[in-house]
């Protein structure tokens, strides 16, 4: 009976409202399958998302040690948290230089479901990216299908290409810390019964990278949040003002060609600013690479703020810049078109399926290149005033009737509905879906089965192997 509000179950093992993507996808998917009519708990690791008032909607804390807490990085647990071995399993991992999150999240969450002893009555579970080994037990007991939004293997790739050669202990570092959770979410991802995926360029390269039966994929895009990226008619453009977002201070966010470009117009434009939404991170370059430019008065970072004012910093500008090499979506450059700010984005990832071909809703040049974004903003900012307004308004226009969330949260149904008759009628035929090996049945649930894991990773060790070959060269 298809319109039978359901019982769903979002996974995220890090909800972070502030930073980053996680935790707004798990509150506005929620906010919109709730408007809807369905029930929805969301089992969060710190940092916790924050939920819409609305009492079809539940946040379930599933607390991990929050190692990587910036308040107290790498705090030493006390030796009540210790007893719990899934905790010691997420602090010993973490000292040897990993990321265990994802694994132990998913750890706690087949716990907790089995606590519940059938009780929970989900009719589906949502998994927002964690991939952690514990989905193939959980996916046992329930429907479940996972949210990829791009491949983390493309992550590793840039990362490893942006440090030197010859800084050996950095590289060693890298592939250390990526190694400790990718093989595993790579082997996961491929014994999952269905993959949600965002854009057509992020499902193309999971399948290459994670090796997935492309059958298993359904392409769902991201949402914009409309009542929040808007115009604000009341406030004036400042001229050549530019603006990005950072959501976080990577390689993969390509600022450093931004802030080439920046470097190269003020040749001609001495007055031309930049405002960065977030902060540089400590270690990354960028505020070596400002210094070296002489843009020291030419940028200035906000730090975090508020969505609200996000949009009303966009109001206040002259062009928006996504610089990215590469996005499974594109959050900020949809925000920014909805915002009705006219727009130069790299085609890295999916950006163009977010942007649109043919310069009427927004510029599209070549990723990692400085002198590219300097050509395009070169272009906007020539550009009479009129024609900027009128990219503004096709932008909006597009990001309305492709991506507003309740249209996106009805296809995430149509997705659940479609699995659900699917395992049940795999189940009255007396088989799963996607039959699993019965090694991938060993002690998912165990916290010290370093061995069994390891022997079954090499899978994903091979796969996560290909994706990062040639970043050497």
């Amino acid at each position: 009976m298809p319109d039978l509000p359901l019982r769903i179950c979002l996974l995220t093992y890090r909800g972070n409202p502030r930073s980053g993507g996680q935790g707004v996808y798990v509150r506005l998917l929620s906010r919109e399958l709730a408007a809807m009519g369905h029930d929805v708990e969301i089992w969060s690791g710190q940092p916790y998302p924050e939920v819409v008032d609305d009492p079809r909607i539940r946040l379930v804390e599933l607390p991990s040690l929050d190692l990587w807490n910036e308040e107290a990085l790498f705090r030493r647990p006390s030796l009540n948290e210790l007893r719990d071995p899934i905790n010691r399993a997420e602090w010993g991992r973490t000292l040897l230089g990993g990321f265990p999150e994802p694994r132990t999240f998913t750890l706690r969450a087949v716990r907790n479901y089995k606590r519940l002893n059938g009780q929970a009555g989900f009719d589906v579970v949502h998994d927002n990216q964690c991939l952690g080994i514990g989905l193939l037990a959980l996916q046992r007991m329930v429907p479940l299908l996972t949210t990829i939004h791009h491949p983390i293997t493309r992550d590793f790739k840039l990362a490893l290409d942006a440090v030197p050669a010859w800084n050996l202990y950095r590289r060693f570092n890298l592939r250390r810390w990526f190694q400790s959770f990718l093989p595993m979410q790579v082997e996961v991802a491929r014994g999952l019964d269905r993959v949600l995926t965002i854009s057509e360029a992020s499902t193309k390269d999971i399948v290459a990278d994670f090796g997935i039966d492309r059958a298993k994929c359904r392409m769902v895009s991201n949402g914009i949040n409309l009542d929040v990226f808007k115009p604000h008619p009341e406030i004036e453009r400042k001229p050549n003002r530019l603006i990005t977002t950072l959501s976080a201070d990577v390689p993969l966010k390509g600022l450093v060609y931004l802030l080439d470009a920046l470097a190269e117009l003020r040749r001609e434009r001495p007055e031309l600013h930049l405002t960065v939404i977030g902060s540089p991170r400590q270690g990354s370059g960028t505020a070596e690479r400002i210094r070296k430019l002489g843009l020291e008065s030419a940028v200035h970072f906000t730090g975090r703020v508020a969505d609200t004012e996000i949009a009303r910093r966009y109001a206040e500008s002259t062009v928006a810049v996504v610089s990215s090499l590469y996005e499974g979506f594109g959050f900020p450059a949809g925000e920014a078109m909805a915002c009705e700010i006219p727009l130069v984005s790299t085609r890295g990832g999916a950006l163009p399926e977010v942007v649109g071909e043919g310069g009427d809703t927004g510029m599209l040049v070549q990723p990692g290149s400085g002198p590219a974004l300097a050509e395009g903003i070169r272009t906007l900012l020539d550009a009479p005033e009129d024609a900027r307004r009128r990219m503004g308004e096709a932008a909006r226009r597009r990001v309305v009737a492709q991506f507003a969330w309740r249209r996106v949260a009805e296809r995430h149904v149509e997705a659940y509905r479609e699995l659900i008759a699917e395992r049940h009628h795999a189940r009255g035929n007396g088989h799963k879906l996607y039959a699993l090996p019965e090694a991938s049945a060993v002690p998912v649930l165990r916290s010290g089965d370093a061995a069994a894991y390891a022997a079954r990773r090499a899978v994903g060790a091979v796969r996560l192997s290909e994706a990062a070959s040639g970043a050497d060269d």
